[in-house]
C-alpha cells in the first residue's frame, strides 16, 4: 500500500476561504476565454474574460457550465444577451489569458488588438484557440457568492494543438501530453 499523507483535521467545513483556495490551487484546470456582447445605440459592444470554471455537463443534449462571481459585470451582460462564445486556449495563448483576466476597462484594448472572428451562430467573438464553442443560455443556479450558468452548445470545433494551457497553483503552465 502507498503512504497516506498526514491530514489536518478540520470540523468538516472549510475553516476559511483561503483554506479552500489553497486546496483548489492543487487542482489543474484548462483555461478559456468567454466572450459576449451588448447591443447599444452605437452598435455592438463586445466583452471577454478569462475563465477556468468550464465544465461539460451533458452530452445529450450538449450542455456546459461556467461559474462567475455574482457581482460580475460580465455575468450581467451574458445574462442579458443569453449567448456567448468560448475559446479554449492552448499553451501559446498565455498572453491572451492574461489580457482578459484584467478589469473590464483594460480588456477593451485587448478586444481591439487581438485577432478574432464573430461566431456564425451567436455573433460572440472567437479567438484563435485549440477548441471553440458557441452557446445559448439554458439555466442558471445561484451558489454561494457565484452563479453557475448552464449553456446549450449550438456549434463547436477543434483545432489541434500540441499543448493546452492549464492553470495550477495560481499560475499558467504548459502541459505536454505524452504521445
Amino acid at each position: 500500500m502507498g503512504h497516506v499523507p498526514a491530514v489536518d483535521q478540520h470540523s468538516g467545513a472549510a475553516e476559511t476561504t483561503s483554506d479552500l483556495r489553497d486546496v483548489m490551487r492543487q487542482f489543474a484546470t484548462g483555461v478559456c476565454v468567454v466572450s459576449t456582447y451588448e447591443e447599444c445605440e452605437a452598435g455592438r459592444v463586445h466583452d471577454a474574460i478569462t475563465v477556468n470554471s468550464l465544465t461539460s455537463v451533458s452530452l445529450a443534449p450538449p450542455l456546459i457550465s461556467l461559474s462567475f462571481r455574482s457581482d460580475s459585470g460580465f455575468l450581467a451582460t451574458l445574462m442579458e444577451t443569453q449567448q456567448w462564445g468560448i475559446s479554449i486556449l492552448d499553451a501559446d495563448s498565455e498572453r491572451t489569458a492574461r489580457l482578459f483576466a484584467r478589469p473590464r476597462h483594460e480588456r477593451e484594448a485587448a478586444l481591439r488588438s487581438l485577432p478574432s472572428e464573430a461566431g456564425r451562430l451567436t455573433g460572440a467573438l472567437l479567438f484563435g484557440a485549440s477548441g471553440w464553442m458557441e452557446c445559448r443560455y439554458r439555466d442558471h443556479l445561484v451558489v454561494g457568492d457565484h452563479v453557475m450558468v448552464i449553456g446549450e452548445v449550438l456549434g463547436l470545433g477543434v483545432h489541434e494543438s500540441p499543448s493546452p494551457l492549464i492553470f495550477l497553483q495560481g499560475g499558467f503552465h504548459r502541459f505536454e501530453p505524452q504521445r
